[in-house]
């Protein structure tokens, strides 16, 4: 009569009980965004009893911000190259579709992947120039690049210079107004959220995790280091020159001071530095967080810099107990919530 070896049974248990925590977790991390995404996409409904429009701003406005911090962390986060010049791809960006949008009357909504591949294009072409060098180099040449770029705006007559141009606003009643920007918002956030993800799961983003981790080690493991670099960098900037494109029309006027402002790139910069620089859930974080200290502090503190020093006081004691980002620190120390664990 055959023995029956209990610990072999025992370590099937304790395989199949894994099994079943790890699809657990898997559900739940899918679960928790289509859930976020079903409430955002019937948000606007809530304008049949009462007027919202505060609230369909809000969340627009922190929609563009997940657009661009994802877009942000495929170079700052998964490559470790640290930009503070991606707002020069959100005015391309804007600018693109807003002339087109200007000239011809063509909504930036349609325009906005193809003003997206146009700041990837040029994003492309800026890498091969600025990756060249990296550290503290590469943090000025990229502050250098919104420089320049805000010199040429304007001064360039045919977009209006510093004056800029003002857009047509659309016709639908003020209740509706916002509506068309707001779901062009949130589908682009969550496509950047999915994109992230497949990024972050290809061998092009272990790639780039490489070049992240040590990039000398990485180009002598057959890396091509610079290839991957441009192409991450390129990337980065679609993203930020598609929320661009549809931010023009929707404040109805471009122009220099509103695009080019260092706040836009430090804003995407300490989104992901808050979330988990690195990490799928850590930008969409760090834009709810950093557009809610922002908004609490201007209705309690007034538009002053009373206000700007209680959101920095607020992000550095954050940091201080959450050293990684929020995700990141959590997902360390193995007390990361499920509905959070989207990577």
């Amino acid at each position: 009569m055959p023995t029956i070896d209990t610990d072999d049974i025992l370590e099937q248990r304790r395989a199949y009980n894994e099994t079943l925590a790890q699809a657990a977790d898997k559900t739940r991390a899918m679960w928790f965004p289509m859930a976020v995404m079903a409430v955002l996409l019937a948000l606007p409904a809530l304008q049949f009893v009462g007027n919202y429009n505060y609230l369909i701003h809000l969340v627009l406005f922190t929609a563009s911000y997940v657009v661009m911090a994802s877009g942000w962390n495929v170079l700052g986060g998964f490559t470790g190259y640290i930009s503070l010049g991606h707002n020069v791809f959100f005015a391309v960006g804007g600018y693109f579709a807003g002339m087109a949008f200007a000239r011809l009357e063509i909504s930036t909504i349609i325009l906005a992947p193809v003003a997206g591949l146009v700041a990837g294009a040029l994003g492309y072409l800026i890498g091969l120039i600025t990756l060249r060098v990296r550290g503290p180099s590469f943090i000025i040449s990229s502050l250098a690049l919104v420089m320049i770029f805000r010199i040429l705006f304007e001064n360039w007559e045919f977009v209006g210079g510093a004056a800029g141009v003002a857009l047509k606003a659309n016709s639908l009643p003020v209740e509706w107004a916002k509506l068309p920007y707001y779901y062009a918002f949130i589908v682009m956030a969550a496509f950047a959220v999915w994109a992230s993800y497949r990024i972050k799961h290809s061998k092009f983003g272990l790639g780039l995790r490489a070049i992240s981790k040590d990039e000398i080690k990485s180009e002598s493991a057959g890396i091509d280091t610079r290839f991957y670099k441009v192409m991450a960098f390129a990337i980065s900037a679609f993203f930020v020159g598609m929320a661009g494109a549809v931010w023009g029309e929707y404040l109805t006027y471009i122009r220099p001071n509103i695009f080019l402002i260092i706040l836009v790139s430090v804003n995407m910069v300490l989104m992901c530095i808050l979330g988990g620089k690195g990490t799928i859930a850590g930008p969409v974080i760090g834009a709810v967080l950093i557009v809610a200290f922002n908004e609490f502090f201007v209705a309690t503190l007034g538009a002053s810099e009373i206000n700007i020093l209680a959101t920095g006081l607020i992000m550095m004691l954050c940091l201080m107990f959450f050293p990684l980002g929020i995700v990141g620190t959590l997902a360390r120390h193995r007390k990361l919530p499920r509905i959070l664990n989207w990577d």
